[in-house]
């Protein structure tokens, strides 16, 4: 027998509620059983932090899946070498078969087994980097990331066929190979036990925008580590990804501009500047 308990309820609750579930979990989770109980551990949320001064600007990226203001990086690979060759010939197999046969539902099976175990240590992965930054942070603040519009599909119709389409598939891949989401259900979930805060921010500018003197310009990020400050008189560098979690971070302190829908062919953390001072249009 398997336990794995699915946990329910809020973050300002004050209790922990696990979800009760019992039967065998679907077969794209590898086909294991499991059970799972309701029980009351008369924890509590605490009223405050144990270190109630401290706070954290968390940027989750596809190269790296989370990076804090801190400079500290979160990440790692959720398919071994031997998974992804052995995968992709099940993929051959696949492709090879008779819809409805038996030989199909036998690749599938094996097909899901090797997910259901890149599934659970995304999991595992997203639920220790969540206790890490919950118990060292009173406050969490997370870019808000509409992330199933930005996994949505740019094939569009026949009679409209969309456009960059492999591109988009692979960002799209990308995105939920990092579990984004999930990262952010783990860290409310076990907010409540730490008191810690989960805020999120409005993603505009985060990537363009000097942590150091506010300047920004799509040309601040030379590459996708490499962050150099254009401002004369700045010149700050920093890697990207760490200088967009600072910005992070400080955008839980004001508001932050809206900037509606870009469309599918730029970034949401992008919005349109000033080509002559570099700086955000009054």
């Amino acid at each position: 027998m398997r336990s794995c308990p699915s946990w329910a309820g809020s973050p300002s609750d004050g209790h922990a509620h696990p979800a009760v579930r019992y039967g065998p979990r679907p077969s794209a989770a590898g086909g294991h059983w499991f059970v799972s109980f309701l029980v009351d551990d008369q924890a509590t949320t605490p009223a405050q932090h144990a270190m109630p001064d401290t706070a954290v600007g968390v940027d989750r990226g596809v190269k790296v899946a989370a990076v804090t203001s801190d400079g500290e990086f979160f990440d790692r690979s959720f398919i071994t070498a031997g998974e992804t060759v052995r995968y992709r010939c099940l993929q051959q197999q696949l492709a090879r078969t008779n819809k409805g046969s038996a030989n199909r539902a036998r690749v599938r099976a094996h097909m899901n087994k090797i997910m259901g175990r890149v599934r659970d240590r995304r999991g595992d992965f997203c639920a220790q980097t969540a206790a890490t930054l919950t118990a060292k942070n009173a406050l969490v603040v997370l870019e808000d990331l509409k992330t199933r519009r930005m996994t949505a599909s740019a094939s569009g119709t026949r009679a409209e066929p969309g456009s960059r389409v492999v591109q988009k598939r692979g960002l799209n891949r990308a995105i939920l190979d990092k579990g984004w989401h999930r990262l952010e259900l783990a860290l409310a979930s076990v907010a409540r036990y730490t008191g810690t805060r989960v805020v999120k921010v409005h993603p505009a500018y985060t990537s363009q925008r000097c942590a150091a003197c506010g300047f920004v310009t799509e040309t601040n990020r030379e590459s996708q580590a490499v962050f150099r400050c254009k401002a004369a008189g700045c010149g700050h560098t920093a890697h990207a990804d760490v200088n967009a979690a600072i910005n992070i971070k400080h955008a839980a302190g004001h508001a932050v501009s809206a900037c509606g829908d870009l469309g599918n062919s730029r970034s949401v953390k992008q919005e349109p500047v000033g080509r002559a001072t570099g700086r955000t249009p009054a």
